[in-house]
């Protein structure tokens, strides 16, 4: 293996694929670090703050599966008519997308703001979370309508050879983020000390940052351009691929997002103890998993520009590295979340009964990480870079809706099982649905050219 991934045509694409995989895994791991920073300042205020705004930030993570599909949509064409160097049909992409972005963005804006109770009842019924839930949900809804544009943008910067810029300005709106968190959290220096809605606050601040950023590179020579023109005059051929490419997608997205919702709808039934670790093991799996976001997302790119280019034998061999890279990966993560998890639980201010459900599901999280490695490399990077994006929807709908959901409620309100057992049981969708992500992966019906 280690023969074949050395040499001079290889050491060019590990050296491209590096500059993908390193920005876009730092950024990746800087947002989890911002849910990380706010469940470690609401701790020390106290359990049942943490509780309430990881209940509310769950219709945050709905929010984002929408972007998540939508720039995957983006990220499937982008890569490809960047590798065939077709700046104007990547212009008109963007200027779609973003139009599409806004309006889903404003939903979100006005449920979080007029309707958070209703919100909130999905997750909990315990009313200290609900009130706690509501003062969250209405000062963060602004910060959606910011997201909705600047998450566009970075996504074009990254398909467009600047990966890292996009990490660049993502990044340190999460450094302003946790700065701004601590300040209005705890009262720091001149700011107020207000708590749950500091965190939201900091938050919609930050955004707004990252917004005006992202608009501000993109004005610079040799970007590419958000053009109003194009807004106002579709390129209809260009739209019904886009569609027919992101539809899968974004119903991945929703069906894996929605499924892992219930999750916290199975685990906020629990009680608070649940509810509290369960927010804990989520925020270290997405800080340990960022490397595997990261070999993902930029594998994508690297394989996607060169189907553009019309290069299936090269794109080919490309996945075959990235798969041996996700197996490795996923060990490595796995073997560093073992060694961090006495850490962690010193770190954490739960309760006792709390944290003895949280060693457990770390260790469980560790567990499955190469399994969650190669079907994030694979279903999420190497199949979409071809437009094979059917997959992951039919995959994970059957692995979460058919398997883990009514499992997971079965054994948490028919069976009565421990709270450490409903855990395995509803994260045991990734083990599931690997070995059927193996099989597709080398039918090679990725291996496809889909630019005009």
């Amino acid at each position: 293996m280690r023969s074949e991934m050395l040499g001079g045509e290889n050491t060019v694409f590990f050296k491209k694929l590096f500059s993908l995989v390193l920005p876009i895994a730092f950024q990746q791991f800087m947002l989890a670090a911002v849910s990380a920073s706010d469940a470690l300042m609401l701790g020390f205020v106290n359990q049942d703050s943490l509780s309430a705004v990881s209940l509310a930030g769950q219709i945050t993570f709905v929010f984002n599966l929408f972007m998540g599909g939508l720039t995957m949509g983006t990220s499937i064409l982008a890569a490809q008519y960047y590798g065939k160097g077709d700046v104007v049909s990547i212009e008109k992409i963007f200027a779609y997308v973003t139009k599409i972005s806004f309006l889903v963005s404003t939903v979100f804006f006005a449920a979080s703001l007029f309707i958070p109770n209703s919100l909130m009842k999905i997750f909990t019924s315990e009313p200290q979370l609900i009130s706690g839930g509501l003062i969250y949900l209405r000062i963060v809804s602004v910060s959606y309508l910011f997201t909705g544009i600047s998450q566009i943008y970075l996504c074009i910067l990254k398909n467009t050879g600047y990966a890292m810029k996009s990490m660049v300005i993502g990044s340190n709106a999460v450094v302003f983020n946790i700065f701004l968190n601590a300040a209005l959290i705890f009262g720091l220096l001149f700011f107020p000390k207000i708590g749950i809605a500091g965190a939201a606050l900091a938050t919609s601040i930050s955004k707004l940052i990252e917004m005006a950023w992202a608009y501000m590179e993109s004005l610079r020579e040799n970007r590419v351009r958000l053009r109003m023109k194009y807004c106002f005059r579709a390129d209809k051929p260009l739209i019904r691929d886009y569609w027919k490419y992101t539809m899968p997608m974004l119903g991945d997205y929703l069906v894996w997002g929605c499924g892992f919702t219930m999750y916290s709808v199975i685990m906020g039934h629990l009680g608070s103890d649940a509810v509290a670790a369960n927010s804990i093991a989520n925020i270290v799996k997405n800080l340990i998993v960022s490397f595997c976001t990261g070999l993902a997302n930029g594998g994508g790119i690297v394989v996607g520009n060169e189907l553009g280019m019309g290069d299936l034998k090269r794109a080919k061999k490309y996945g075959g590295f990235l798969w041996k890279m996700a197996i490795l990966s996923g060990v490595v993560s796995g073997l560093f979340l073992m060694v961090l998890s006495p850490w962690i639980l010193n770190v954490t201010t739960l309760s006792s009964q709390a944290a003895e459900y949280l060693k457990w599901m770390l260790i469980f999280c560790a567990c499955y990480m190469v399994a969650k490695s190669i079907n994030m490399t694979a279903i999420a990077g190497i199949f979409p870079a071809g437009g094979d994006s059917k997959f992951g929807l039919i995959c994970d709908t059957i692995t979460m809706w058919v398997f883990a959901v009514p499992a997971g409620f079965i054994a948490a309100f028919a069976l009565d099982l421990p709270v450490v057992a409903v855990f395995l049981i509803i994260n045991l969708d990734e083990v599931v649905k690997l070995p059927a992500a193996i099989v597709h992966y080398r039918k090679y019906g990725w291996l496809k050219n889909i630019t005009r």
